[in-house]
């Protein structure tokens, strides 16, 4: 029960800071995706049921804190938390490098899926420069961040066999 109120409380924090201090995470005007970092981090360690309640929350308050229609960021984070849950099984996750590479792979996916559903409701705007201006950056930035907030979440729910060998 302790593990499942930590796990709520960690993504409404991270969901929080998303979205109401984004200038805080900035660099050269990109900003991390955390909520999917979280989908990740949940789909590689605990598979993908929990994965997909991660985008669930995760994505609904995205959605009801930021200016968009009530499904999208629900949409993109459920559907990348099956996925990346699904292979994760199929992985070896343990190495740092394949866990930045499933995150940078997930923000790509998760980008240009919120894009294409935008893109469907209002055209005007287009979908390839958003695309290669701010998704393929904001993947690479979230994958960068990558080994700090999972060692972060390792040491929040004790999880300390995946960092077995290290430094």
């Amino acid at each position: 029960m302790a593990k499942n109120i930590t796990w709520f409380i960690v993504i409404a924090l991270t969901s929080l800071v998303q979205t109401t201090w984004p200038d805080f995470l900035k660099f050269q005007e990109v900003v991390p995706d955390l909520p999917l970092l979280l989908v990740v981090y949940f789909g590689i360690a605990d598979g993908e049921e929990r994965a997909l309640y991660t985008g669930l929350i995760g994505g609904i308050y995205q959605d009801v804190a930021g200016n968009t229609v009530l499904g999208h960021h629900v949409l993109c984070l459920v559907l990348v938390g099956f996925f990346v849950g699904r292979m994760s099984t199929r992985l070896i996750t343990e190495h740092p490098a394949v866990k930045a590479g499933l995150v940078f792979f997930a923000g790509l996916v998760h980008g240009v899926l919120y894009t294409l559903v935008a893109y469907v409701q209002n055209p005007a705007h287009g979908a390839v420069y958003p695309i290669i201006a701010s998704v393929i950056p904001a993947a690479f930035y979230t994958a960068l961040i990558t080994p700090l907030m999972f060692f972060v979440l390792d040491w929040l729910f004790q999880r300390r066999a995946s960092h077995a060998g290290a430094l």
